[in-house]
C-alpha cells in the first residue's frame, strides 16, 4: 500500500520524534546455525561503546535469520590468535564456527580491522581479512564482516553494508505535523534527515547506485515526484502533470522511472526517460492502475490494478504491445509489489478477512506463502539479497518497521523509542 495512489491511501503519523532505530528479534533462533563472536581486542582502555564491532557482527549476523550468535556470557574463552583457539573445547559448546579479531590503532587517527572465521568441526580457517577504517566508519566495517561472514558461510551475498530509508512524522501539541525523510544503516545507526515538510512525504526509493531517492511529495498541496541526492542535499522536480503523480520507481539501469500518473484523466502507468524527458504510456485501462516496479532484467513492470474489480498484481512488458499478466488470484486484496533481484519472487500485501498480511509469489511455480501474521502489514522491500522482508506493521497500536525472512521463519521489529515510522526503502547498494 505504499504507493498505491499517493492521494488516496495515506496513513496517519502523530506523536512522532527523530531517534535511532531500536531492533528486536521476536522469532527465529530456533534452525539458525551455532556461531561464537569473541570480542575484538581493542587498543588501548577505552572502548568505544557505539562501534563495538564485534557487538555489531553478532547482532547482524542474528538479524540475518541465519545465525544464533552465542551470548558473551557463555563463551568458553577469549582468544586473540589463530594459535589461542583450542577446537576440542569449542566443539563441546556446539557451536559449529568462530570468529576473533581485533583492532589496531595506526597513525592519523587510523585504525586497521582484521577477523578470522574458523569452522569449528573441521578446526580449519574458513575466512580472514583486513580492513582499513576511520573512526567514523568502524561501524561499517563491521556490517562489511558480517556480509563477508554471511556469503561465505550461506553463499547469500550480504546486506547488511547498506542503507535504510523511512518516513516518520513529529507533531508538537497544537501545531501541525512535520514530516521527515530519513536514511541510515541497517541497523538504525547513523540516522540522516533529507528532508523535512509540513506536509506529507511517501513512497521513497533508492536509485540503482544508491546515491539518490525519489519520493512524492504534496508540500505545494498537490502530489509532485522529487528526485533528491542524499549527499549534495539537491533536489529536483521529476513530475508535476495535473492530478495525481506517484509510485516512482527506478529502471534497473537508472536511466529511466515508472510512475503513476493520471494527467489523461485515469491513473496510469507512463515510463519517463530521466535523459531527454520523453514519456511514455504503458497501460490504457478504465481500472487504476498504479505500484509498478521493474523485473530486474528491465523489460517488464509489475504493477497493481483493480481491473478485476479488486486490488490484484499484473506484469506488462514496457512495450506496451501485448495485454497485461494477471499474477495473483488468491484473496481479494493483492498489491504493492516488491520484486528480489534474481527476479524469482515477488513480495506483496496480500489482505484477507480485514487482516493485510505479507506474503510472497514464486513465479515458476504460482505459489503463494503467507510470511507475516498481520493485521496491517505494508509496504514490503526485498533486502538486496533477496533473504528478507522489511515492511512496515504495527505493535502495541504504533507503527513500526518490521522485517522477515522469506520463509517466514525468522521475524525482527524495529521501532523508534519514542514515536513511529512508515515507508521503509532498502538500497541495493552497499556504502
Amino acid at each position: 500500500m505504499k504507493r498505491y495512489l499517493s492521494g488516496l491511501i495515506l496513513f496517519c503519523f502523530c506523536s512522532v520524534s527523530q531517534a535511532v532505530l531500536n531492533i528486536e528479534i521476536t522469532e527465529g533462533v530456533e534452525g539458525s546455525l551455532p556461531i561464537a563472536v569473541v570480542p575484538f581486542q581493542w587498543p588501548g582502555s577505552v572502548k568505544l561503546a557505539d562501534a563495538d564491532v564485534s557487538a555489531i557482527i553478532a547482532s547482524d549476523l542474528a538479524r540475518s535469520g541465519k545465525f544464533a550468535p552465542l551470548p558473551v556470557k557463555d563463551l568458553i574463552a577469549y582468544p586473540k590468535q589463530p594459535e589461542d583457539v583450542h577446537f576440542p573445547s569449542w566443539r563441546m559448546t556446539g557451536v559449529d564456527h568462530l570468529v576473533i579479531g581485533g583492532i589496531r590503532q595506526e597513525p592519523n587517527n587510523q585504525y586497521q580491522v582484521y577477523f578470522r572465521l574458523f569452522d569449528v568441526l573441521k578446526g580449519e580457517q574458513v575466512l580472514g581479512y583486513s580492513f582499513a577504517a576511520t573512526r567514523n566508519s568502524l561501524r561499517s566495517v563491521a556490517h562489511r564482516i558480517s556480509d563477508r561472514i554471511i556469503e561465505s558461510l550461506t553463499g547469500l551475498s550480504g546486506a547488511f553494508d547498506a542503507r535504510i530509508a523511512y518516513v516518520t512524522a513529529k507533531q508538537q501539541p497544537g501545531e501541525p505535523v512535520t514530516y521527515l525523510l530519513q536514511a541510515a544503516d541497517t541497523d538504525g545507526f547513523n540516522s540522516q534527515n533529507l528532508l523535512t515538510s509540513t506536509e506529507p512525504v511517501m513512497s521513497p526509493v533508492w536509485s540503482p547506485d544508491g546515491t539518490q531517492l525519489a519520493y512524492v511529495s504534496f508540500e505545494h498541496g498537490v502530489p509532485e515526484v522529487f528526485v533528491h541526492d542524499i549527499y549534495t542535499a539537491k533536489r529536483q522536480l521529476v513530475t508535476k502533470f495535473k492530478g495525481i503523480n506517484g509510485a516512482p520507481s527506478w529502471s534497473p539501469d537508472g536511466t529511466r522511472m515508472a510512475v503513476t500518473l493520471s494527467k489523461d484523466g485515469n491513473p496510469d502507468i507512463y515510463i519517463l526517460d530521466l535523459v531527454d524527458k520523453s514519456l511514455k504510456r504503458i497501460t490504457r485501462h478504465w481500472s487504476i492502475d498504479t505500484e509498478a516496479v521493474w523485473m530486474p532484467d528491465g523489460n517488464s513492470l509489475v504493477f497493481t490494478s483493480s481491473r478485476s474489480g479488486k486490488p490484484q498484481l499484473y506484469r506488462v512488458s514496457i512495450e506496451g504491445d501485448a495485454r497485461p499478466q494477471r499474477l495473483t488470484f488468491e484473496g481479494k486484496y493483492n498489491a504493492n509489489a516488491s520484486v528480489s533481484q534474481d527476479g524469482e519472487t515477488i513480495s506483496f500485501v496480500h489482505g484477507a478477512d480485514n487482516s493485510y498480511r505479507i506474503a510472497v509469489l514464486y513465479l515458476e511455480t504460482g505459489l503463494v506463502q503467507l510470511v507475516t501474521d498481520g493485521p496491517l502489514d505494508e509496504s514490503p522491500e526485498f533486502s538486496p539479497n533477496g533473504s528478507m522482508i522489511l515492511y512496515a506493521s504495527q505493535h502495541n497500536g504504533k507503527p513500526v518497521l518490521a522485517a522477515v525472512s522469506t520463509d517466514g521463519r525468522h521475524k525482527q521489529r524495529l521501532g523508534l523509542s519514542d514515536g513511529e515510522v512508515r515507508e521503509p526503502a532498502w538500497s541495493s547498494v552497499k556504502k
